[in-house]
């Protein structure tokens, strides 16, 4: 009998989602608890610091199982255009590339909306965040935040 990986499947995200995230995210000591606002910020009832109303999430899935999430929103925070609000990969999947998968996912979303300056508030608790986001392009905005120039133009520049 064959171990193969499972066939990785994105696909957008809605509300309906959000326990199915929650629950993927439940266990891991490393990472914590989902945000219990995730419900409402998927709904648009949540609004972070200056966001706007636009907003996508997507999901990673194996099997039927949630890998990971990404989400984000419109945003006039630090003069950017759009906001990574989360990004999670179940320790199982982690170095899979799924989180680059998703980024790339959400990345396509901000270029329909014409976002192409985005930030994200990088968590330090989660040392492998900020080299994660560094290697895809993002750069210091101040601290415990970082920020891609244009995503879109960075991203499609290392596939």
């Amino acid at each position: 009998m064959s171990s193969e990986p499972a066939s990785i499947q994105i696909q957008r995200a809605t509300v309906a989602d959000a326990s199915r995230m929650t629950e993927c995210r439940s266990g891991d000591q490393e990472a914590g608890p989902a945000d219990a606002r995730m419900a409402d910020y998927l709904d648009g009832r949540h609004h972070p610091q200056k966001a706007l109303a636009g907003r996508a999430a997507f999901l990673a899935t194996a099997d039927g199982d949630v890998a990971g999430y990404i989400a984000g929103h419109l945003t006039r925070r630090f003069a950017c255009e759009g906001e990574l609000q989360y990004l999670y990969v179940a320790p199982a999947f982690r170095r899979s590339g799924i989180a680059s998968m998703l980024l790339q996912e959400l990345s396509r979303w901000f270029g329909e909306q014409g976002a192409a300056r985005i930030c994200v508030d990088v968590n330090d608790d989660s040392p492998g965040a900020r080299p994660f986001y560094a290697s895809l392009g993002a750069q210091p905005l101040r601290p415990h935040w970082m920020f891609w120039p244009n995503i879109q133009t960075t991203l499609s520049a290392r596939e």
